[in-house]
């Protein structure tokens, strides 16, 4: 009930904010606003607002025109939000924003989804001497290279002892990945579901250890600040459908995979079995629940893959009460509505 009850917060916070004024977003000239909405193949909840097209009816009264763009993970998505070339960015990992702040990337923290630890995993052969995470020393490993997951191989070498260089990484998107480990040329995959769900069922694979009390895995909704301080009835909305979605997706779970199978090229019921490990919980971003982005930021920083320190206390997340953008270290309180 407690979750619920903060969800209801997340919308009625929405609906407040949606309220404030009705005009349509229209741009100076006339034309309808385009939303260019960047997502992954993972992206749960844009595909399902883009399948059902409940994002396109509820922007439809501020003449907004939207335009999908799917790409192959967090980091070139965000890099084409720096670029812009994406207005919104569907749920990347948190690792994801803090190498776009490394780039001095211009955009906004808008929600983020609870944490789903279990929704990562190390998988390795079944008949594999791996056991333990010590068990990886000197294997060769693949992840996508700032990908949730490449938190978690980070963390999980340094739970056992290791570091990076005691292991042979390979960065490959999750489709290479799976490929690589398909023909043993890598011992171990560190993935994220849908594609944990996809091989653990595979009698040649099986779960190491999952992201349970290594990562939390937060995924974030980000936008580009520019278009958010000149749209924030759109980002109200997008919010509000985002929000809705999560709560469908959780009450109609054979629904969605229904939906989702086709998009993820997955039967039902593994989607089913991936859509259980993700709370797709949608809520404001807080400075208090924003401690480990710092961690995941100092983390990469000393793997020596970020070209510089990053204080994510600094990066803009974005007020729905205010309708702006403010410095998470100076988030003001109207933003504490939807903490846990």
């Amino acid at each position: 009930m407690k979750l619920f009850t903060r969800l209801a917060a997340c919308l009625a916070l929405a609906l407040t904010a949606l309220s404030a004024g009705s005009a349509t977003a229209q741009t100076p000239s006339g034309d309808p606003v385009k939303l260019r909405i960047g997502f992954q193949k993972s992206s749960t909840l844009i595909a399902i607002l883009k399948a059902r097209g409940t994002l396109e009816r509820a922007v439809a009264p501020l003449d907004v025109r939207i335009e999908w763009g799917e790409f192959a993970s967090g980091l070139p998505l965000t890099e084409a939000l720096n670029a812009g070339a994406v207005d919104f960015s569907a749920d990347v990992a948190d690792t994801v924003p803090v190498f776009a702040q490394a780039a001095n990337a211009n955009f906004v923290y808008v929600a983020q989804e609870t944490p789903s630890p279990s929704a990562q995993a190390v998988i390795v052969h079944r008949d594999a001497p791996i056991h333990t995470l010590a068990d990886l020393k000197g294997k060769r490993i693949a992840v996508t290279k700032a990908a949730g997951s490449h938190y978690l191989l980070l963390a999980a070498l340094a739970s056992a002892k290791l570091l990076p260089a005691d292991v042979k990484i390979s960065y490959l998107a999750p489709a290479d990945a799976r490929a690589a480990f398909e023909r043993n040329d890598v011992d171990a995959w560190f993935a994220w579901d849908p594609y944990v769900a996809s091989v653990e069922q595979d009698p040649g694979a099986r779960i190491l250890v999952r992201g349970d009390g290594l990562a939390s895995y937060q995924r974030y909704y980000l936008a580009s600040a520019p278009f958010a301080q000149a749209h924030p009835k759109i980002i109200d909305i997008v919010f509000k459908q985002l929000v809705e979605a999560g709560i469908w997706t959780k009450a109609h779970p054979q629904e969605a995979a229904k939906i989702l199978a086709p998009v993820w090229g997955l039967d039902q019921a593994t989607v089913e079995r991936a859509n259980t490990r993700r709370t797709y919980a949608v809520r404001a971003v807080v400075a208090k629940n924003f401690g480990e982005q710092q961690a995941i930021a100092d983390t990469f920083y000393q793997a020596k893959l970020l070209p510089k320190p990053v204080d994510t206390a600094s990066a803009l997340v974005w007020d729905f009460a205010g309708r702006k953008a403010v410095a998470a270290n100076a988030a003001t309180a109207s933003l504490t509505a939807t903490q846990p």
